[in-house]
């Protein structure tokens, strides 16, 4: 039996909560000016950035998947003594601030940048402030999300197929690539969908890296912060898009997020 009694404590707690998450998201939606949504929405500057958006999202999620699920199986089955240190630093941009991201980009990846100077003196041509700038720092905020989660599919795979894989005399990459990978379909799509989310509303680390030019790095988040200056109503509008594909994106997904983290 699933359901069990609350107590009034915790259920007044947590009435509290879900106000504190919920009632933003409702005001939101409540100041949008539905009347002239699509108009607004469909704003010259509007389409540019969130086309931009887009594209540099889904880009940077399928960069994600190629590079991401190898070592999401490198984390799950590479030795202890390196993944244990490993894992922490892969995922730390998770919980890194958004400017922090930006700057550990520039420092790496600037004309000035510990890569990012070579790059320059060979070719003339600097990352920063250009859509690919946009591309990168999708890749380095979404990728650590889909390795947490397809690593968390891996350490769940029967070891059984492997055993049997092995007996077969499969070699370390057959095992990858024809027994682990057929089966993380589904955690592979989530994670993926993941990436995508996170690189579609990154605001700060894309900002400090990539700018804010109109048509070629300005993104639909900063076209929400841009717009609060200019017009209300069509930040609210882009707002609202988001918040409804972000919940969208959590609804769908609520199924396989749930047996990631409690499997």
């Amino acid at each position: 039996m699933n359901h069990r009694r609350i107590d009034r404590t915790t259920g007044a707690l947590a009435f509290v909560a879900s106000f504190l998450v919920i009632a933003p998201m409702i005001a939101l939606l409540a100041k949008v000016p539905w009347s002239s949504f699509m108009s607004r929405l469909t704003q010259h500057q509007s389409i540019s950035a969130i086309q931009l958006s887009l594209w540099s999202s889904l880009l940077a999620a399928a960069i994600s998947v190629v590079l991401g699920v190898p070592l999401a199986w490198v984390l799950a089955r590479g030795n202890k003594r390196i993944t244990s240190i490993l894992r922490p630093i892969v995922l730390a941009p998770i919980v890194l601030p958004p400017t922090v991201a930006g700057m550990a980009l520039l420092a790496l990846l600037g004309r000035d940048g510990l890569i990012g100077r070579y790059i320059y003196q060979a070719t003339g041509w600097s990352m920063p402030f250009t859509s690919v700038a946009v591309v990168v720092t999708g890749v380095f905020v979404g990728m650590p999300f889909l390795a947490l989660i397809v690593e968390s599919n891996f350490r769940h795979l029967p070891v059984d197929l492997e055993e049997a894989a092995e007996i077969d005399r499969a070699s370390t990459r057959d095992i990858f690539s024809l027994v682990a990978l057929p089966q993380m379909r589904n955690g592979i799509t989530t994670g993926a969908v993941l990436a995508w989310a996170r690189a579609l509303g990154e605001f700060g680390a894309t900002m400090m890296f990539a700018g804010s030019l109109p048509g070629r790095t300005q993104t639909w988040a900063m076209q929400v912060y841009i717009e609060m200056d200019i017009d209300m109503g069509s930040a609210y509008t882009l707002s609202a898009v988001m918040l409804l594909i972000a919940v969208s994106v959590v609804f769908a997904l609520r199924k396989p997020l749930t047996q990631a983290f409690t499997s």
